[in-house]
């Protein structure tokens, strides 16, 4: 791709907008920037501005336009899959500081937001007036223009859904620097193809979220969290659609094994409520009642335990249930800090494959001989399988991720399941989107990328 390198005009045009205390190069830019939590892509921008305004990424857009510069979106830089590296250089745009709640509309139940509003920030301030705002991704430092560009999901979607469930309109600042505005407040619309949902999940490179809209829900007044240990996580796994038929869907359904959960012990220097079986079941009910919950539990809790389980413990204070999440929260740092590098796969299978998936992987570490550890959302089929590199020099890394990852993402299209969950696709995953779509619907989504970017200047070299 024949993009113009950066020089002194351009600075000068930068500096023109944002000011010169916002726009950094070289030397100056930090080393955060260059990455994502993906170790193994790093590059650094040309030049890396900080934006305050939806006008401002309108100016620099227009301008990397006219001057066929690429350009990057950057939020706090928490994905996993290169998603937010600048792989030809050019103008790196830092959101993380457009970070302001606008409005809370309390009559539609919606609350306009910022792109740099970090997740926890967000779910706090909602909560506060008793209103709930339902994905949950692991990362809660996470911007929510992170999470809409990827359609994050997290620990709560079983029940609740994705973000895409919950974003109601988007300002977007399009690769030209023209600004538009898709979907609204309203509950319903079918006027016209939803660009608001094609927005979603587009990893940055279609337009650039300066604004959103999100879809709230009254706060539910009760929460009890279940923890069911198992023999082995064969017999865990295959519960869940025992679970799901039984019309009660908790709020989150994950799955765990005992050496992650030790491994999470010793990172965070704490006890885990039990760590005695191989593998557990955790499980949260939300409701406006105990009785209500109870209900619910009761059942799910004679499932597990008619199918296996050896006890069913039940963690109905804030303080056993902070213990427990919190330390379900410490499972990929936990396993990061075990090993020299690692990489995931977030493959979703549909929920009566899980187990078969789940084993799969497991077996792969003998017949491939390397370490993989693993956790994730049991009651939607994504699972969080992690490749560690512990050892292995950096040739021995890139051939053995190959060849478990090819494995892996054909295991989960002959399952009908699909290349990413939530994390997305970035650069590291192009390849397999493209062996699991096949051609001729990888050419739809390169016609509807030029469609929105004729150029190929806004985040290129991602998804494809």
């Amino acid at each position: 791709m024949d993009y113009k390198q950066i020089d002194k005009y351009d600075i000068d045009f930068l500096v023109s907008i944002c000011t010169k205390d916002r726009v950094f190069v070289g030397y100056e830019i930090n080393e955060d920037f260059s990455h994502d939590e993906l170790a193994g892509i790093k590059k650094y921008p040309e030049v890396l501005v900080e934006v305050l305004s939806t006008e401002e990424v309108s100016k620099i857009m227009k301008y990397a336009y006219e001057n066929n510069i690429p350009v990057t979106p950057r939020g706090q830089g928490t994905g996993l899959v290169g998603g937010a590296v600048p792989l030809y250089g050019g103008i790196m745009i830092n959101l993380s500081n457009m970070n302001r709640i606008l409005e809370l509309d309390e009559d539609n139940l919606t609350l306009d937001v910022e792109p740099g509003v970090l997740l926890m920030e967000l779910s706090k301030y909602v909560e506060e007036h008793d209103l709930f705002y339902p994905p949950d991704p692991g990362e809660k430092s996470a911007t929510i223009a992170g999470n809409i560009n990827t359609n994050a999901g997290g620990m709560r979607a079983v029940k609740y859904g994705v973000t895409r469930d919950y974003v109601r309109a988007l300002e977007v600042v399009l690769p030209s620097g023209e600004i538009i505005n898709v979907g609204g407040k309203v509950v319903k619309n079918s006027s016209g193809y939803s660009l608001k949902d094609l927005i979603v999940g587009s990893e940055g490179t279609l337009g650039i979220v300066t604004k959103a809209s999100l879809k709230l829900l009254p706060l539910p007044k009760k929460s009890i969290s279940l923890l069911i240990p198992f023999p082995n996580l064969e017999t865990a796994i295959e519960t869940v659609p025992k679970i799901i038929k039984s019309k009660i869907i908790p709020t989150a359904i994950e799955y765990m094994v005992k050496d992650v959960i030790l491994a999470s012990e010793e990172f965070l220097g704490m006890k885990f409520p039990d760590n005695s079986a191989d593998a557990y079941l955790l499980l949260t009910f939300d409701g406006n009642s105990t009785q209500e919950i109870e209900k619910a539990y009761e059942k799910v809790a004679h499932i597990c335990l008619d199918s296996g389980a050896f006890d069913v413990l039940i963690s109905n204070t804030q303080e056993r249930q902070e213990s427990i999440w919190k330390a379900r929260g410490a499972f990929l740092e936990a396993i990061k800090a075990s090993t020299t590098e690692m990489d995931e796969c977030d493959v979703v299978v549909p929920r009566n494959k899980i187990a078969e998936f789940v084993k799969f992987a497991d077996d792969l570490q003998h017949k491939c001989n390397i370490r993989i550890k693993g956790f994730g959302h049991a009651g939607d089929g994504n699972l969080h399988i992690y490749i560690l590199k512990d050892e292995l020099d950096d040739n021995a890394w890139k051939k053995k991720l190959d060849e478990v990852f090819k494995l892996m993402y054909s295991k989960a299209v002959e399952l009908e399941g699909k290349v990413s969950g939530e994390h997305g696709i970035g650069y590291a995953k192009r390849h397999y989107l493209k062996s699991s779509e096949g051609e001729l619907i990888m050419n739809l989504f390169k016609n509807i990328k030029l469609s929105f970017d004729s150029k190929n200047i806004l985040n290129p070299g991602k998804v494809f």
